[in-house]
């Protein structure tokens, strides 16, 4: 069955997608669910997001390094972390003037940002404690590559490599495994 979805939608026959459908539309909504379980608002766009993404990607799954249903799994749950940091977003750029503040709202929020912060944690445990700290400063403090060389004593092209490299391994553990 895997093989049949795969090829088709390699091919871009919507007969594929539909399969797809039959067969991991439960996996994927409990993924979203489990992710987004306080922001039913979302569900459904991030699973429309979700089977978008497995159309566009289709040729970046290697069934030799990987099964279907593990990569439509991680596509799944970094799409619905996605949809957290976005609306994470939101909730910061919202005009206090022009909304009725509840308590539930801050409550949310630190929830859903201890939320993606661990997520965020564990995906860079997969890194070394180096790479680890340059990915902190470059994507998460937002640091220029000129900050970083200087405070490490390295060259920029060092910190450019380092951190190609580690997106590198990333993208193959989460896109290859599916996640941890």
């Amino acid at each position: 069955m895997d093989e049949e979805i795969y090829s088709l939608i390699k091919n871009r026959n919507e007969k594929g997608m539909e399969l797809l459908i039959n067969e991991y539309a439960s996996l994927i909504k409990a993924i979203i669910r489990k992710h987004l379980y306080n922001l039913p608002q979302y569900h459904e766009e991030c699973i429309n997001d979700v089977y978008f993404g497995i159309w566009n990607n289709i040729v970046s799954f290697n069934k030799e390094k990987n099964i279907l249903k593990n990569w439509i799994a991680a596509i799944a749950k970094y799409k619905a972390i996605d949809y957290k940091r976005k609306y994470l977003k939101t909730l910061e750029h919202i005009d206090i003037s022009q909304v009725d503040i509840e308590s539930n709202f801050i409550i949310e929020k630190e929830i859903l940002k201890s939320e993606l912060d661990y997520e965020v944690e564990e995906i860079l445990n997969n890194l070394n404690l180096f790479d680890k700290q340059l990915f902190i400063k470059l994507f998460l403090k937002e640091e220029s590559i000129k900050e970083v060389s200087k405070e490490f004593n390295i060259k920029p092209s060092v910190i450019y490599n380092r951190v190609s490299r580690g997106k590198s391994k990333l993208r193959s553990i989460f896109y290859n495994v599916g996640g941890k």
